[in-house]
Protein backbone atom coordinates (compact mmCIF):
# COMPACT_ATOMS: atom_id res chain seq x y z
CA UNK A 1 0.00 0.00 0.00
CA UNK A 2 1.48 3.39 -0.92
CA UNK A 3 2.54 5.51 2.00
CA UNK A 4 0.82 8.53 0.48
CA UNK A 5 -2.39 8.77 -1.50
CA UNK A 6 -1.04 11.43 -3.83
CA UNK A 7 -2.07 14.36 -1.67
CA UNK A 8 -0.18 16.66 -4.00
CA UNK A 9 2.96 18.69 -3.61
CA UNK A 10 1.50 22.01 -2.48
CA UNK A 11 3.90 24.27 -0.58
CA UNK A 12 1.80 23.85 2.56
CA UNK A 13 1.90 20.04 2.38
CA UNK A 14 5.63 20.04 1.63
CA UNK A 15 6.27 22.23 4.67
CA UNK A 16 4.03 19.99 6.78
CA UNK A 17 5.95 16.89 5.74
CA UNK A 18 9.22 18.57 6.64
CA UNK A 19 7.83 19.49 10.05
CA UNK A 20 6.49 15.99 10.64
CA UNK A 21 9.89 14.60 9.67
CA UNK A 22 11.59 16.69 12.36
CA UNK A 23 9.44 15.57 15.29
CA UNK A 24 11.24 13.57 18.00
CA UNK A 25 10.76 9.80 17.90
CA UNK A 26 9.04 9.90 14.49
CA UNK A 27 10.94 7.50 12.29
CA UNK A 28 9.92 6.10 8.93
CA UNK A 29 7.30 3.65 10.25
CA UNK A 30 5.60 6.20 12.49
CA UNK A 31 5.72 8.73 9.67
CA UNK A 32 3.89 6.18 7.52
CA UNK A 33 1.39 5.48 10.30
CA UNK A 34 0.51 9.18 10.57
CA UNK A 35 0.10 9.69 6.82
CA UNK A 36 -2.03 6.57 6.45
CA UNK A 37 -4.17 7.50 9.45
CA UNK A 38 -4.82 11.15 8.57
CA UNK A 39 -4.33 11.22 4.81
CA UNK A 40 -1.74 14.00 4.75
CA UNK A 41 0.99 15.57 6.85
CA UNK A 42 -1.05 18.76 7.15
CA UNK A 43 -3.97 16.84 8.64
CA UNK A 44 -1.67 14.92 10.97
CA UNK A 45 -0.16 18.12 12.34
CA UNK A 46 -3.58 19.63 13.06
CA UNK A 47 -5.13 16.48 14.56
CA UNK A 48 -5.89 16.51 18.31
CA UNK A 49 -3.38 14.99 20.69
CA UNK A 50 -5.96 12.36 21.62
CA UNK A 51 -5.90 11.09 18.03
CA UNK A 52 -2.13 10.72 18.23
CA UNK A 53 -2.47 8.85 21.52
CA UNK A 54 -4.94 6.47 19.90
CA UNK A 55 -2.18 5.55 17.45
CA UNK A 56 0.11 4.79 20.41
CA UNK A 57 2.52 7.54 19.46
CA UNK A 58 4.74 9.09 22.16
CA UNK A 59 3.41 12.21 23.85
CA UNK A 60 6.72 13.95 23.17
CA UNK A 61 6.04 13.65 19.42
CA UNK A 62 2.59 15.23 19.58
CA UNK A 63 3.71 17.96 21.99
CA UNK A 64 6.60 19.01 19.71
CA UNK A 65 4.26 19.91 16.82
CA UNK A 66 4.06 23.51 18.00
CA UNK A 67 7.75 23.80 18.84
CA UNK A 68 9.25 26.86 17.06
CA UNK A 69 12.45 24.93 16.32
CA UNK A 70 10.45 22.36 14.34
CA UNK A 71 8.80 25.12 12.31
CA UNK A 72 12.09 26.97 11.81
CA UNK A 73 13.90 23.80 10.74
CA UNK A 74 11.25 23.09 8.11
CA UNK A 75 11.53 26.68 6.83
CA UNK A 76 15.31 26.33 6.59
CA UNK A 77 14.89 23.12 4.58
CA UNK A 78 12.55 24.89 2.15
CA UNK A 79 15.19 27.58 1.67
CA UNK A 80 17.85 24.89 1.12
CA UNK A 81 15.71 23.28 -1.58
CA UNK A 82 15.60 26.52 -3.56
CA UNK A 83 19.31 26.27 -4.35
CA UNK A 84 20.52 24.55 -7.53
CA UNK A 85 21.47 20.89 -7.19
CA UNK A 86 19.61 20.39 -3.87
CA UNK A 87 16.60 18.09 -3.88
CA UNK A 88 14.10 16.26 -1.73
CA UNK A 89 12.75 12.89 -2.86
CA UNK A 90 9.61 11.57 -1.17
CA UNK A 91 8.38 8.02 -1.09
CA UNK A 92 5.44 8.81 -3.39
CA UNK A 93 7.53 10.72 -5.95
CA UNK A 94 7.95 9.10 -9.38
CA UNK A 95 11.68 9.91 -9.12
CA UNK A 96 12.11 7.98 -5.85
CA UNK A 97 14.79 5.28 -6.40
CA UNK A 98 13.00 2.11 -7.49
CA UNK A 99 15.30 -0.35 -5.72
CA UNK A 100 15.21 1.62 -2.46
CA UNK A 101 11.40 1.65 -2.56
CA UNK A 102 11.46 -2.17 -2.41
CA UNK A 103 13.09 -2.48 1.02
CA UNK A 104 10.90 -3.04 4.11
CA UNK A 105 11.51 0.43 5.57
CA UNK A 106 12.37 2.94 2.83
CA UNK A 107 13.09 6.48 4.04
CA UNK A 108 9.94 8.60 3.65
CA UNK A 109 12.10 11.61 2.78
CA UNK A 110 15.53 11.63 1.18
CA UNK A 111 17.62 14.78 0.88
CA UNK A 112 19.96 14.80 -2.12
CA UNK A 113 22.82 17.19 -2.87
CA UNK A 114 24.16 16.75 -6.38
CA UNK A 115 22.96 14.57 -9.25
CA UNK A 116 19.72 12.92 -8.12
CA UNK A 117 19.44 10.95 -11.40
CA UNK A 118 22.32 8.76 -10.18
CA UNK A 119 20.09 7.16 -7.58
CA UNK A 120 18.33 5.10 -10.25
CA UNK A 121 21.54 4.07 -12.03
CA UNK A 122 22.98 0.57 -11.41
CA UNK A 123 24.99 0.78 -8.19
CA UNK A 124 27.45 -1.37 -6.23
CA UNK A 125 27.82 -0.68 -2.53
CA UNK A 126 31.38 -0.81 -1.17
CA UNK A 127 32.02 -0.88 2.57
CA UNK A 128 34.76 -1.82 4.99
CA UNK A 129 36.85 -0.85 7.96
CA UNK A 130 37.42 2.74 9.04
CA UNK A 131 40.89 1.64 10.22
CA UNK A 132 41.80 -0.18 7.05
CA UNK A 133 45.30 -1.33 6.17
CA UNK A 134 47.20 0.29 3.32
CA UNK A 135 46.64 -2.75 1.07
CA UNK A 136 42.95 -2.68 1.98
CA UNK A 137 42.68 0.97 0.93
CA UNK A 138 44.52 0.26 -2.31
CA UNK A 139 42.30 -2.74 -3.03
CA UNK A 140 39.15 -0.67 -2.42
CA UNK A 141 40.38 2.05 -4.76
CA UNK A 142 41.31 -0.50 -7.44
CA UNK A 143 37.93 -2.24 -7.33
CA UNK A 144 36.10 1.11 -7.34
CA UNK A 145 38.03 2.18 -10.44
CA UNK A 146 37.13 -1.04 -12.20
CA UNK A 147 33.45 -0.94 -11.18
CA UNK A 148 33.10 2.71 -12.16
CA UNK A 149 34.87 1.97 -15.43
CA UNK A 150 32.29 -0.77 -16.11
CA UNK A 151 29.50 1.79 -15.77
CA UNK A 152 28.41 1.19 -12.17
CA UNK A 153 27.85 3.92 -9.62
CA UNK A 154 30.00 3.27 -6.53
CA UNK A 155 27.90 3.84 -3.40
CA UNK A 156 29.38 4.02 0.09
CA UNK A 157 29.09 5.85 3.40
CA UNK A 158 31.74 8.61 3.12
CA UNK A 159 33.40 7.29 6.28
CA UNK A 160 37.14 7.19 6.80
CA UNK A 161 39.02 4.15 5.54
CA UNK A 162 37.50 1.88 2.90
CA UNK A 163 34.54 4.18 2.16
CA UNK A 164 36.75 7.13 1.33
CA UNK A 165 39.07 5.01 -0.81
CA UNK A 166 36.07 3.66 -2.76
CA UNK A 167 34.68 7.14 -3.46
CA UNK A 168 38.11 8.42 -4.49
CA UNK A 169 38.76 5.40 -6.70
CA UNK A 170 35.58 6.13 -8.67
CA UNK A 171 36.57 9.80 -9.01
CA UNK A 172 40.04 8.78 -10.27
CA UNK A 173 38.47 7.41 -13.46
CA UNK A 174 35.83 10.15 -13.70
CA UNK A 175 33.21 7.70 -12.52
CA UNK A 176 30.03 8.33 -10.57
CA UNK A 177 29.80 7.87 -6.82
CA UNK A 178 27.16 8.41 -4.11
CA UNK A 179 27.81 9.04 -0.41
CA UNK A 180 25.09 8.04 2.08
CA UNK A 181 25.36 9.96 5.34
CA UNK A 182 24.50 9.10 8.93
CA UNK A 183 24.07 12.83 9.62
CA UNK A 184 22.21 15.67 8.01
CA UNK A 185 23.77 16.95 4.78
CA UNK A 186 24.58 20.28 6.44
CA UNK A 187 26.43 18.45 9.26
CA UNK A 188 28.54 16.16 7.08
CA UNK A 189 30.66 13.77 9.12
CA UNK A 190 33.56 13.20 9.25
CA UNK A 191 34.53 16.79 8.51
CA UNK A 192 37.79 15.50 7.07
CA UNK A 193 35.75 14.32 4.08
CA UNK A 194 34.07 17.63 3.31
CA UNK A 195 36.40 18.22 0.37
CA UNK A 196 35.89 14.68 -0.89
CA UNK A 197 32.12 15.20 -0.80
CA UNK A 198 32.50 18.52 -2.63
CA UNK A 199 34.62 16.83 -5.30
CA UNK A 200 32.03 14.08 -5.70
CA UNK A 201 29.22 16.58 -6.27
CA UNK A 202 31.37 18.74 -8.56
CA UNK A 203 32.03 15.73 -10.80
CA UNK A 204 28.46 14.49 -11.18
CA UNK A 205 28.11 12.51 -7.94
CA UNK A 206 25.72 12.96 -5.04
CA UNK A 207 25.46 12.97 -1.25
CA UNK A 208 22.21 11.78 0.32
CA UNK A 209 20.66 11.53 3.78
CA UNK A 210 17.29 10.58 5.23
CA UNK A 211 17.94 12.80 8.27
CA UNK A 212 17.00 16.46 8.73
CA UNK A 213 19.64 18.74 7.23
CA UNK A 214 21.02 19.83 10.61
CA UNK A 215 21.07 16.38 12.27
CA UNK A 216 24.28 15.88 14.26
CA UNK A 217 26.27 12.62 14.37
CA UNK A 218 24.65 10.02 16.64
CA UNK A 219 25.87 6.44 16.90
CA UNK A 220 22.40 4.98 16.28
CA UNK A 221 22.03 6.71 12.91
CA UNK A 222 25.00 5.05 11.22
CA UNK A 223 23.71 1.46 11.30
CA UNK A 224 20.37 2.72 9.95
CA UNK A 225 21.99 4.48 7.02
CA UNK A 226 23.57 1.15 6.03
CA UNK A 227 20.16 -0.12 4.86
CA UNK A 228 20.11 2.77 2.38
CA UNK A 229 23.55 1.87 0.97
CA UNK A 230 22.44 -1.71 0.41
CA UNK A 231 18.91 -0.71 -0.63
CA UNK A 232 20.17 1.51 -3.44
CA UNK A 233 22.60 -1.13 -4.70
CA UNK A 234 22.44 -4.32 -6.72
CA UNK A 235 25.02 -5.80 -4.39
CA UNK A 236 27.48 -4.93 -1.63
CA UNK A 237 31.22 -5.61 -1.65
CA UNK A 238 32.95 -5.85 1.72
CA UNK A 239 36.66 -5.14 1.26
CA UNK A 240 38.12 -5.40 4.76
CA UNK A 241 36.24 -5.76 8.05
CA UNK A 242 36.58 -7.16 11.54
CA UNK A 243 33.91 -9.46 12.95
CA UNK A 244 32.49 -6.50 14.93
CA UNK A 245 32.44 -4.12 11.96
CA UNK A 246 29.35 -2.18 10.94
CA UNK A 247 30.15 -3.34 7.42
CA UNK A 248 28.81 -6.77 8.33
CA UNK A 249 25.51 -5.09 9.25
CA UNK A 250 25.39 -3.64 5.73
CA UNK A 251 26.16 -7.05 4.22
CA UNK A 252 23.44 -8.78 6.23
CA UNK A 253 20.93 -6.07 5.36
CA UNK A 254 21.86 -6.57 1.70
CA UNK A 255 21.20 -10.29 1.99
CA UNK A 256 17.84 -9.66 3.69
CA UNK A 257 16.93 -7.22 0.90
CA UNK A 258 17.72 -9.83 -1.76
CA UNK A 259 20.92 -8.12 -2.90
CA UNK A 260 24.20 -9.84 -3.78
CA UNK A 261 26.91 -9.96 -1.11
CA UNK A 262 30.59 -10.09 -2.08
CA UNK A 263 33.64 -10.33 0.18
CA UNK A 264 37.38 -10.12 -0.47
CA UNK A 265 39.43 -12.67 1.50
CA UNK A 266 42.68 -11.86 3.23
CA UNK A 267 45.35 -13.30 5.45
CA UNK A 268 44.16 -15.52 8.29
CA UNK A 269 46.52 -13.54 10.52
CA UNK A 270 44.94 -10.16 9.72
CA UNK A 271 42.01 -9.16 12.02
CA UNK A 272 40.61 -7.02 9.21
CA UNK A 273 40.03 -10.14 7.11
CA UNK A 274 38.01 -12.07 9.66
CA UNK A 275 34.73 -10.32 8.95
CA UNK A 276 35.06 -11.07 5.25
CA UNK A 277 35.92 -14.70 5.98
CA UNK A 278 32.84 -14.97 8.20
CA UNK A 279 30.64 -13.58 5.41
CA UNK A 280 32.12 -16.09 2.95
CA UNK A 281 31.36 -18.93 5.36
CA UNK A 282 27.79 -17.62 5.54
CA UNK A 283 27.40 -17.69 1.76
CA UNK A 284 28.85 -14.45 0.41
CA UNK A 285 30.58 -14.68 -2.96
CA UNK A 286 34.37 -14.87 -2.60
CA UNK A 287 35.90 -12.16 -4.79
CA UNK A 288 39.49 -12.08 -6.05
CA UNK A 289 38.99 -9.96 -9.17
CA UNK A 290 36.32 -7.55 -10.32
CA UNK A 291 35.23 -10.13 -12.90
CA UNK A 292 33.82 -12.22 -10.05
CA UNK A 293 31.34 -9.38 -9.50
CA UNK A 294 30.69 -8.47 -13.12
CA UNK A 295 30.02 -12.09 -14.14
CA UNK A 296 26.97 -12.14 -11.88
CA UNK A 297 25.69 -8.79 -13.10
CA UNK A 298 26.00 -9.21 -16.85
CA UNK A 299 22.58 -7.77 -17.52
CA UNK A 300 23.49 -4.48 -15.84
CA UNK A 301 26.95 -3.88 -17.23
CA UNK A 302 26.01 -1.85 -20.28
CA UNK A 303 23.03 0.11 -18.98
CA UNK A 304 25.13 3.23 -18.47
CA UNK A 305 27.97 4.52 -20.63
CA UNK A 306 31.35 4.08 -18.96
CA UNK A 307 33.10 7.28 -17.90
CA UNK A 308 35.81 8.86 -19.99
CA UNK A 309 39.23 7.52 -19.04
CA UNK A 310 41.46 9.62 -16.83
CA UNK A 311 44.48 11.03 -18.58
CA UNK A 312 47.82 9.92 -17.14
CA UNK A 313 46.68 8.43 -13.79
CA UNK A 314 50.23 7.32 -13.00
CA UNK A 315 51.84 5.00 -15.57
CA UNK A 316 48.44 3.79 -16.85
CA UNK A 317 49.97 1.92 -19.79
CA UNK A 318 52.30 -0.21 -17.69
CA UNK A 319 50.96 -3.75 -18.12
CA UNK A 320 51.76 -4.84 -14.56
CA UNK A 321 50.10 -1.76 -13.09
CA UNK A 322 47.03 -2.37 -15.24
CA UNK A 323 46.76 -5.89 -13.79
CA UNK A 324 47.15 -4.58 -10.24
CA UNK A 325 44.47 -1.95 -10.75
CA UNK A 326 42.07 -4.81 -11.42
CA UNK A 327 43.09 -6.86 -8.36
CA UNK A 328 46.06 -7.64 -6.09
CA UNK A 329 48.51 -10.30 -7.34
CA UNK A 330 51.52 -12.22 -6.11
CA UNK A 331 54.73 -11.81 -8.08
CA UNK A 332 54.24 -15.27 -9.53
CA UNK A 333 50.64 -14.44 -10.42
CA UNK A 334 51.78 -11.33 -12.26
CA UNK A 335 54.31 -13.37 -14.18
CA UNK A 336 51.65 -15.87 -15.21
CA UNK A 337 49.11 -13.18 -16.15
CA UNK A 338 51.53 -10.95 -18.03
CA UNK A 339 53.63 -13.64 -19.73
CA UNK A 340 56.80 -11.99 -18.37
CA UNK A 341 59.58 -13.93 -16.69
CA UNK A 342 59.61 -13.71 -12.90
CA UNK A 343 62.96 -11.80 -12.78
CA UNK A 344 61.59 -9.18 -15.18
CA UNK A 345 58.43 -8.86 -13.10
CA UNK A 346 60.47 -8.32 -9.92
CA UNK A 347 62.61 -5.63 -11.58
CA UNK A 348 59.49 -3.81 -12.87
CA UNK A 349 57.76 -4.05 -9.48
CA UNK A 350 60.79 -2.51 -7.79
CA UNK A 351 60.66 0.43 -10.19
CA UNK A 352 56.92 0.87 -9.68
CA UNK A 353 57.36 0.69 -5.90
CA UNK A 354 60.02 3.40 -6.00
CA UNK A 355 57.61 5.55 -8.03
CA UNK A 356 54.96 5.08 -5.34
CA UNK A 357 52.63 3.23 -7.74
CA UNK A 358 52.55 -0.14 -5.96
CA UNK A 359 52.99 -1.61 -2.49
CA UNK A 360 53.47 -5.12 -1.15
CA UNK A 361 52.01 -6.80 1.92
CA UNK A 362 51.69 -10.44 2.96
CA UNK A 363 53.16 -11.62 -0.33
CA UNK A 364 50.74 -9.74 -2.60
CA UNK A 365 51.22 -6.58 -4.66
CA UNK A 366 48.64 -3.78 -4.71
CA UNK A 367 48.20 -0.72 -6.93
CA UNK A 368 48.51 2.37 -4.75
CA UNK A 369 45.63 4.83 -4.66
CA UNK A 370 46.87 8.05 -6.25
Amino acid sequence: MPMFEKVGQSPAELEARLRLHRLPEIGGKRFQTLINAFGSASAALSAPASAWRSLRLPAISADARRDPTVRDGASAALTWLERPGQHLLMWDDPDYPALLAEIPDPPPLLFVAGNRALLDRPQLGMVGSRRASRPGLDTAAAFARSLAGAGFVVTSGLALGIDGAAHQGALDVKGATIGVLGTGIEKLYPQRHRQLAANMMAHGGAVVSELPLDADPHASNFPRRNRIISGLSLGVLVVEASVASGSLITARLAAEQGREVYAIPGSIHHPGARGCHQLIREGATLVETVDHILEGLQGWKNLAPPPAPVENPGKPDHPLLALLHAAPHTSEGLAASSGWSLPNVLVALTELELDGCVASEAGRWFARAR
